[in-house]
């Protein structure tokens, strides 16, 4: 089982969605937590000043970013979406 915790920004930016992507994204975290390779996460490493950093998708234009702490925990440290967490 995969056990998952989250950072302030996170929190924090969970909060400002509307409730349409709050629920996306919890369902696509259930999901996560069953599977975390599921194709319907695109779950996938990211590069440059992204390294060690992970993403999944919540809709077509939402993505959850993730790191590993260790091989049981992963954190959640954003949400949002492309422009909001790549730019």
């Amino acid at each position: 089982m995969i056990y998952i915790l989250t950072t302030k920004i996170f929190d924090k930016s969970f909060k400002k969605k509307d409730k349409f992507i709050q629920k996306k994204a919890l369902e696509r975290i259930k999901i996560f937590t069953e599977d975390p390779f599921n194709f319907l996460l695109n779950n996938h490493a990211l590069t440059g000043e992204y390294k060690n950093i992970r993403s999944i998708n919540i809709t077509g234009d939402y993505r959850v970013l993730f790191y590993y702490a260790n091989e049981n925990t992963v954190i959640f440290s954003d949400i949002g979406t492309h422009p909001e967490l790549y730019e």
